[in-house]
């Protein structure tokens, strides 16, 4: 039997009114295997703004799937029903439909009557007198943590979302966020995706907001706890009847800056705060029995491939071994496989490139690492297979995986110009050359600074006015990580660190023990700095750190982590 897709139309329950605009909705569960989305004509509405198109995911009985939505806004232009026709999208080769809707569009008249009655019997906005409002607050204002799983091993992905439920008009502010101790963290969902749902609730309808989803991967066993988010909200209650649609308002550090609202006639604001629920996460060590002497961490399911970028070179060319490992799990705890190198062939460190989906849980795709070599002897060589180890977690078991056996020829002819020598050429000579290069900037620097004495020193003194502080551009702060792309990563990384807390401590005033990543963090929010500039500030930094601390290979493409930095640079002096 063919799987089906599940693709319906989605558009509000209740009447919408003639002038006024409203969502369709066309919901596609297995979203990624669905393509080329057409809307219908949308006869009889007005077309406003669309497709919006947002990513998610739901829990079926058969598992998470990925799901897609595309909401189109329209304008209904006169009362009566109309049909809402489905969209079409392409699902394995085949056109497929969602269902078509009715909708019934009334006049401003009407929808008075209709909205004062809804609003009398139903609503919770309405403040009824004599109504324990916090009790009103509690049951149609919440937050809410769901993981996937509270049990794994060490290295095994855990889905973290957080939700906010609402039925009220409200201003919530996101005033913590949780630690994660433990866990290294993947972001798959942030508030400024702006992700929204309905869901049933004992039989009442609540707006659902996705504001963060993440993924977790326990970096040790123990017993680990994700901690409390924590909301403030301000939540706006009418004393009568009003023809009114609740709202949310969702911001993260920003909701404490306006305290002026006070209660209207007919209206009471309400002040409280919410949490989620501490979870507990029980990390089980993977086993000691049977665990390869290779494993070094992964956990999840890999295969694994090598091959020569070309399998004939010449004599003392620099030649390229690519082995790729692809599956799903916690990639990162995957380093380089040893490579039996025959004697005669001399190898350097590899190079990472890493292809993941980040919104697929665990982490799925591959990453790529390239070793460069060189052989000084002709003749036929061969490499033996290259093996990785890991615990599967379908099977609890460990697996070994190996690539095939590699072949390849160098040939008698010598290559010229070989790239070894670059290679070889020491720390200190590269050191030398950057210090000849600097003293003769500076006795330059010099001689300008003397000239222009000589020549204004009799001159009658002018009043000078102290001026702010200026920051450097971006280009300028960084030529000297950009003069370093071709050194080694140890040079690389330190350089561009100490550039970014040169800005930082300039930008913020940092001096003494307040370099560090904590108060760093506290200093950009009262800066009212983005909170995605933060995020990706200490993901550069903890890039910087991890090539300057460790022997790791972190990737061949430093220039577009200089790329990123400078367009973050730019960004933040531009705000």
């Amino acid at each position: 039997m063919n799987a089906q897709v599940v693709f319906k139309t989605v558009v509000p329950q209740q009447p919408v009114i003639s002038g006024e605009s409203f969502q369709v909705q066309y919901i596609i569960e297995d979203g990624d295997k669905v393509s080329n989305l057409k809307p219908p004509a949308f006869s009889n509405f007005r077309f406003v703004a669309g497709p919006n198109i947002y990513m998610g995911s739901v829990t079926t009985s058969k598992g998470i799937k990925p799901l897609k939505n595309a909401v189109y806004t329209l304008e209904a232009g006169r009362p009566g029903k109309f049909i809402i026709p489905g969209a079409s999208a392409t699902f394995s080769g085949k056109i497929i439909r969602s269902n078509d809707v009715i909708i019934q569009v009334i006049s401003k008249l009407d929808a008075a009557k209709f909205f004062d009655k809804e609003i009398i019997g139903n609503s919770d906005y309405l403040l009824r007198p004599g109504e324990d409002v916090y009790k009103k607050i509690k049951q149609n204002l919440f937050v809410k943590l769901m993981v996937d799983k509270k049990n794994c091993y060490v290295g095994e992905g855990v889905l973290a979302t957080f939700k906010l439920y609402s039925r009220l008009e409200s201003k919530s502010d996101i005033v913590k966020n949780p630690g994660f101790y433990g866990f290294t963290v993947y972001d798959m969902v942030n508030l400024g995706d702006k992700q929204v749902t309905t869901e049933n609730i004992k039989g009442k309808t609540f707006d659902v907001h996705t504001i963060r989803k993440v993924q977790l991967y326990p970096l040790r066993a123990g017993v680990f706890t994700i901690d409390a988010m924590e909301v403030k909200n301000k939540v706006d209650f009418s004393r009568s009847a009003v023809n009114k649609k609740t709202e949310q308002e969702i911001t993260e550090g920003i909701l404490g800056n306006n305290d002026s609202e006070v209660d209207e006639e007919g209206k009471k604001i309400v002040e409280t705060d919410i949490h989620t629920e501490p979870v507990l996460i029980n990390v089980k060590p993977v086993p000691e029995k049977n665990k390869p002497g290779t494993f070094n961490g992964a956990t999840g399911h890999f295969t694994i491939s090598a091959a020569l970028v070309r399998n004939v070179l010449q004599k003392n060319e620099e030649g390229f071994l690519e082995v790729t490992i692809s599956g799903k799990g916690n990639f990162i705890q995957i380093s380089a496989p040893s490579i039996q190198w025959p004697a005669g062939i001399e190898a350097f460190e590899p190079t990472v490139q890493d292809n993941l989906d980040k919104t697929i849980v665990p982490l799925t795709g591959s990453r790529i690492f390239r070793y460069p070599f060189v052989c000084s002897t002709p003749g036929n060589w061969q490499l033996s297979p290259v093996s990785i180890s890991f615990f599967d977690t379908d099977s609890n078991s460990y697996k070994t995986v190996s690539s095939n056996e590699i072949r390849f020829i160098v040939s008698k002819e010598e290559k010229k110009n070989t790239v070894v020598e670059e290679k070889k050429i020491s720390i200190a000579d590269k050191n030398a050359k950057v210090s000849r290069i600097a003293a003769a900037i500076v006795l330059l620097f010099v001689l300008i600074t003397l000239l222009y004495w000589i020549k204004n020193k009799k001159e009658p003194a002018q009043i000078m006015v102290k001026e702010e502080p200026v920051l450097v551009s971006a280009d300028e702060l960084l030529q000297p990580a950009i003069q370093l792309l071709g050194a080694t990563d140890k040079e690389f990384y330190t350089e561009l660190h100490h550039l970014l807390w040169q800005y930082l401590g300039d930008r913020l005033g940092l001096q003494g023990s307040e370099v560090n990543k904590e108060t760093l963090v506290k200093k950009l929010q009262e800066d009212n700095i983005d909170e995605q500039w933060i995020r990706r500030l200490q993901h550069i930094l903890i890039i910087c750190e991890a090539g300057m601390f460790t022997n790791a290979s972190l990737g061949n493409d430093k220039n577009k982590l200089v790329q990123d930095t400078k367009g973050l640079l730019d960004e933040m002096n531009a705000a």
